[in-house]
């Protein structure tokens, strides 16, 4: 496949020297300076990346980092993710990106497995015990007890790029951990790069990101689409690229507001938390074409008011269903008239849309015979993709128990709809017969304007669902509850609480496993959990 009128995307490792030497005209925007480069400020040019990568290559190699050998990064949410496995991969190791979200005791486990050479981090996150593993550790942005400074490293000779064999071990990223202890997840050059990212890569019309687009990121870079995202968007050359480190509305607006973007890819939680931005008379938001959200799901409200912000005449939001393990599976479009409010139940972002024409195929399944069901039955979803991962580290047998031949078990309940688009009902892990917790939840937000965020808890037999509130306002006028749910099924009286109290994973999905064990100690779950 030839993309983009040039050779096709290669691996992290010599991408931004290609760029360079391919003249790209790209600069590069940060919300705040890099962690590993914290005095070189917030601009960059596309040939200073590349030299940052070519210096962070030396100082791994100088760190005795060699092919093959396991790095992990555990630091601050920040971009410089994606360059430290640039900086990894350019000597043929491994890096493994864990976010800094991740529990201590989770931490432990997960470093136990990969047996790292090196971990990468910096002060904040050491300070927080990412130190306390008895992993050589190297610290990006000044000394730190126990730990080696990267000045000690700095200054020596520039290793060449080593080649690896497409189908070896290129990136390891983590599973979100919403329904337990995250997976770690092994992606070659193959799965990520020539498939994942030089599917995205192509010219697509209307939702490829063009030369004259102002592209912006706000996600959760120790995820693996951190590493997709960046090499297709900068393949595509555009004119400016975006980073926010920070979903914090005041830490986020300077950078938004100073470059307005034209396509932007957010977390559903930053979304969420950026409606307000969206509402404002002066938004930054004026000049977008293209949203983009994948990681989870997304409700009608949020849509409705990123596309209300936008001053173009039509702007599209594309809602993706994928996994970490075998990346985008469904697309969906969304105009301002798909999203209008109506006098209906049903929520309008459940459907996810069809399998990535030529790419992807979906089965539902019933759990108990794995058989496919017919249209319009729940059943278990399986996928089969080409850019589906290599396995788990250190847990192949947990791998091995979700595929049948070719088949991935997602773990997600849903419907295939007679015009053959998916319906998202429920990880399974999280069901409740007969309901669908996330259809719930989007009516609770289509009718209470005030919620940040709502999630609805199955609570075993016997006993009605149980909602968790988070509000704008910190309060909840029960009239209106009462009102907003009268001819749902029954719910129990709601949980109310803040935002900073609800347990998040690295990519801003709610913990519910978290919630369930604080909240319903000792209540049967529906689910059985067999595909987590």
């Amino acid at each position: 496949m030839r993309l983009l009128g040039g050779p096709r995307p290669l691996d992290p490792g010599p991408l931004f020297e290609t760029l360079a030497e391919r003249g790209s005209p790209t600069v590069v925007r940060l919300s705040r300076p890099l962690d590993l480069a914290p005095e070189a400020g917030c601009t960059w040019t596309i040939p200073q990346l590349a030299e940052l990568v070519r210096e962070m290559s030396a100082v791994l190699t100088a760190a005795k980092v060699r092919p093959g050998d396991r790095v992990a990064i555990h630091k601050r949410n920040h971009w410089d993710y994606a360059l430290l496995t640039s900086a990894a991969a350019r000597i043929g190791a491994v890096p493994a990106l864990l976010s800094h979200r991740l529990a201590p005791e989770a931490l432990a486990v997960l470093l136990a497995r990969l047996n790292p050479v090196l971990l990468v981090s910096d002060r904040y996150t050491l300070a927080l015990g990412g130190a306390a593993h008895g992993v050589r550790t190297l610290c990006l942005d000044g000394p730190a007890t126990g730990a080696i400074a990267l000045d000690a490293l700095r200054g020596g000779p520039v290793p060449a790029v080593h080649r690896r064999p497409d189908d070896e071990p290129l990136v390891i990223n983590h599973t979100s951990g919403t329904t337990g202890l995250p997976k770690l997840v092994i992606h070659s050059t193959t799965s990520l790069v020539r498939r994942l990212s030089g599917i995205e890569a192509h010219r697509w019309p209307v939702v490829s990101v063009r030369r004259e687009d102002t592209a912006a990121s706000a996600i959760a870079f120790a995820h693996g689409r951190a590493v997709s995202w960046s090499i297709s968007a900068l393949w595509a050359r555009p004119r400016t690229v975006l980073l926010v480190a920070d979903a914090e509305p005041s830490l986020a607006a300077p950078l938004l507001r100073a470059h307005r973007p034209t396509v932007l890819e957010a977390l559903p939680a930053t979304y969420m938390r950026w409606q307000p931005l969206a509402a404002e008379p002066d938004t930054p938001f004026a000049d977008l074409r293209l949203c983009i959200s994948t990681f989870d799901a997304v409700h009608p409200p949020t849509v409705r008011d990123f596309l209300a912000a936008s001053r173009r005449r039509r702007p599209i939001w594309v809602q993706g269903l994928g996994q970490t393990e075998t990346g985008p599976l469904t697309f969906r479009v969304l105009t301002r008239r798909s999203v209008a409010e109506r006098e209906q139940r049903h929520p309008t972002t459940r459907d996810l849309g069809r399998p990535v024409p030529g790419w992807v195929g979906l089965r539902v399944v019933d759990p108990e015979t794995m058989r496919p069901v017919r249209r319009g039955e729940p059943g278990v979803v399986l996928a089969r993709t080409p850019g589906l991962c290599s396995g788990y580290e250190g847990e192949q047998e947990r791998w091995q128990a979700k595929l049948t031949g070719r088949w991935f078990n997602t773990g997600d309940l849903g419907v295939r709809t007679r015009t053959g688009s998916l319906r998202l009902l429920d990880r399974e892990v999280d069901m409740i017969p007969g309901l669908s917790c996330v259809e719930l939840e989007d009516v609770l937000h289509d009718r209470l304007p005030e919620l940040a965020e709502a999630v609805v808890l199955a609570a075993g037999e016997g006993r009605p669902p149980l909602p968790v509130l988070v509000t704008r306002g910190g309060e909840l006028d029960l009239r209106r509850w009462r009102h907003a749910v009268r001819d749902l099924p029954p719910l129990a009286e709601p949980l109310l609480l803040g935002w900073d109290t609800l347990p998040r994973t690295g990519t801003g999905k709610v913990c519910r496993h978290q919630l369930r064990s604080r909240y319903l100690a000792g209540v049967a779950a529906h689910g059985t959990g067999r595909w987590t």
